[in-house]
């Protein structure tokens, strides 16, 4: 195999700081392949059971992102305990090493190996000859130079979604957040009261956007030459209806007509119209969803 530059991290989400780790290591190895190694499921899901964040995307999205932000190949190492028991030195030999790296970048915070025993000193020590190691802030890369790029982090990410601060979490992911699924058959409420929804249920691994009523668009990744389709989305539990499953569920203007079960879809937040709210009876909630859909209108008119 020839030789190559691995980048190491959870790369939880691939925002802003990330994608510019990612140029700056093709930057220190012109014309080497860059691979990014990353971690599922969370370290802290083994070490830390009970401890670990809310991810920002699924396995198969961060994969996916990590290649459009610039990653020639994408080393998903599989975080199990006898993989969290390892030596640092069984880390090099058996994970590193088959990569091929002619320089290694990390945080400079990187730890690794049974009991966190190894760090960025002891990387190099067990480099020395075979390959370099660059180790840079994650979070505030040589790339990012605003004082906005320079806070960004998926902790700082989860905390803006939490409170409903879309903006803040596109900002610092440099896109808008979106939710991708497969359809599940829901209660059937929404096709009974004139607005019929795709419904998503949401991992209690997921971090998603505080519950509310948000306007966005929904994205048939099946069928990529169809224009995204303009939506009113729902993210909670269904107060009114006493629900306890976290859903997002979407309904797209002005159609009756979808049959989406079954079909993986992907849901864009553009903007929070209003918080979840729980209703005295039928007729108000149809009032109320009456009204969210023509802001969404605008909105969507205005930030489409």
């Amino acid at each position: 195999m020839s030789q190559s530059v691995v980048v190491i991290g959870n790369f939880d989400g691939v925002h802003l700081g990330h994608r510019a780790v990612l140029a700056h290591a093709r930057g220190l190895e012109p014309g080497l392949p860059v691979i990014a190694m990353t971690f599922w499921p969370h370290p802290l899901s083994v070490v830390r059971p009970g401890h670990e964040p809310k991810l920002l995307c699924d396995l198969d999205e961060r994969v996916e992102l990590l290649r459009g932000a610039g990653a020639d190949r994408v080393e998903v190492v599989a975080f199990t305990k006898a993989f969290s028991e390892q030596t640092p030195e069984d880390f090099v030999s058996t994970v590193l090493l088959p990569l091929s790296p002619a320089r290694v970048v990390v945080g400079q915070n990187f730890r690794f190996g049974h009991f966190a025993a190894g760090d960025v000193d002891t990387l190099r020590e067990l480099g020395r000859g075979r390959f370099e190691v660059t180790a840079i802030d994650m979070v505030r890369s040589p790339l990012h130079t605003t004082d906005g790029a320079e806070r960004t982090s998926s902790t700082r990410i989860r905390a803006a979604l939490a409170e409903g601060d879309l903006e803040s979490a596109e900002a610092m992911l440099g896109r808008r957040i979106s939710f991708s699924g497969t359809v599940v058959r829901g209660d059937q409420r929404g096709r009974e009261l004139g607005f019929p929804t795709a419904n998503l249920l949401v991992s209690d691994l997921r971090a998603a956007p505080a519950d509310g009523v948000y306007a966005g668009w929904l994205h048939r990744p099946d069928r990529p030459a169809e224009a995204p389709m303009p939506a009113a989305i729902s993210v909670g539990r269904n107060p009114t209806f006493d629900g306890h499953e976290l859903r997002v569920e979407s309904y797209v203007l002005d159609r009756t007509d979808l049959e989406l079960y079954g079909v993986r879809i992907r849901v864009e937040f553009v903007s929070r119209i209003r918080g979840q709210v729980k209703f005295d009876g039928i007729d108000a909630l149809i009032e109320q969803m009456r009204d969210d859909v023509s802001r969404i209108r605008e909105v969507l008119a205005v930030r489409s």
